[in-house]
């Protein structure tokens, strides 16, 4: 862990999970820098592993504040997380091609990019629906069709086995449409706010919300929600392959890694801002997914004070969406895939450069950079994956 403080750019310190500096981006390493500098930032600002730019602030960032919340210190996809459930099989019931039949029925029953179920789905979730906003009175009857979808970019559903040679099912989704449209239309509340205030701000990315005001507690409001929504998806969704699968599944988990909680940190109560960053309080189940086609992780929390209980959500970009489709061939993917024993799946091969594992960093140089942060309890490799 690295701690740097500059009295001329840093009110608070600024703890970096990695072993050289310079293997942080130059930009993302300049938001972290901003984050300290907010009146209202508190203790000190820490930075995930695979930390990598965001907007306002960094993707693997921890920031705890007082009586003030950042809709774009949550992130875009609010309540974005991972489900993961052991099975009753083995490796050695699913040969390749019983793989590929899991994989073709998984496409068929779960909606997958921007693709919707045709029909409102059923859940206790829409039953406190926060309809006294306008934001889901206008989105209500679109909200219930995408109830269990997957969505596209980074979200995926694999077919694991760990080191016994166990089954699992891990999926990445998270709260679909109404994630991005809160985060939008509270940021544009925030940006209101701080010009009222006359807020000094680095960059008006990281505009906030009194906590305290109406606006405050209507994103709260918002925001909890979309983070029921999100568990409730996947949960649907890991449901829907375990039925496929005919099994029941053990030792399910699920998490968030966007979003912000009241908590008690320093003797201080906060609200912690997890953005591409998961709670890792002591003795705390956790997941931390590898790049497409690289293993995943089961972690125990350490519950370091250091890093207000956190880890990373995951590997980390490399490189951008953009400069990967640019630099890595669709081919060379799928041939490397094919090499690793890793069947894929996706009607969207012009973007599967995004996801290569070239994109991202090393997840096993991650883990090695936050062993005081979480302990590994196993480690689940690809077997397949349905690509959003």
């Amino acid at each position: 862990m690295l701690t740097l403080f500059d009295e001329k750019k840093q009110r608070i310190p600024l703890k970096i999970w990695q072993s050289d500096v310079h293997q942080i981006e130059v930009e993302a390493l300049n938001q972290a820098i901003n984050l300290t500098q907010l009146p209202f930032s508190f203790h000190q600002v820490a930075l995930m592993p695979d930390a990598h730019v965001g907007y306002g602030m960094p993707i693997g960032g921890v920031l705890a504040t007082i009586d003030a919340i950042i809709p774009f210190a949550v992130g875009m996809d609010i309540g974005c997380g991972m489900h993961t459930v052991r099975t009753q099989y083995t490796v050695e019931d699913f040969p390749a091609y019983k793989l590929r039949k899991f994989m073709d029925l998984t496409r068929a029953a779960i909606p997958q990019g921007f693709n919707w179920h045709k029909s409102a789905q059923k859940d206790p979730v829409f039953d406190k629906m926060p309809l006294h906003l306008k934001l889901f009175q206008d989105e209500n009857k679109r909200i219930r069709k995408q109830l269990g979808t997957l969505g596209g970019g980074n979200h995926f559903i694999e077919i694991q086995h760990d080191e016994e040679g166990q089954i699992w099912i891990m999926l990445h989704s998270g709260s679909r449409n109404i994630g991005k449209l809160t985060a939008e239309r509270y940021h544009r509340a925030a940006k209101d706010f701080c010009r009222k205030e006359k807020s000094q701000l680095p960059t008006s990315q990281l505009s906030y919300l009194d906590i305290n005001t109406q606006e405050g507690q209507d994103y709260l409001d918002a925001m909890n929600w979309c983070l029921d929504f999100a568990l409730a998806s996947r949960t649907r969704m890991m449901q829907v392959i375990l039925d496929i699968l005919e099994t029941p599944g053990y030792e399910e988990l699920d998490i968030h890694h966007n979003y912000a909680s009241r908590e008690k940190h320093f003797g201080k109560n906060v609200w912690v801002h997890r953005k591409g960053a998961t709670r890792a309080f002591r003795d705390e189940r956790g997941i931390i997914p590898g790049s497409m086609g690289t293993v995943s992780y089961l972690v125990r929390g350490r519950g370091n004070p250091e890093s207000f209980q956190s880890c990373s959500h995951g590997a980390g970009r490399r490189m951008g969406r953009k400069e990967a489709k640019r630099k890595i061939p669709v081919d060379q993917v799928l041939n490397e895939m094919k090499k690793l024993g890793v069947e894929i799946s996706t009607d969207n091969l012009r973007d599967l450069a995004e996801e290569a594992s070239q994109a991202y960093k090393n997840i096993d140089e991650v883990m090695e950079q936050q062993t005081d942060l979480v302990q590994v309890e196993r480690k689940l490799t690809p077997l397949g994956v349905v690509k959003g």
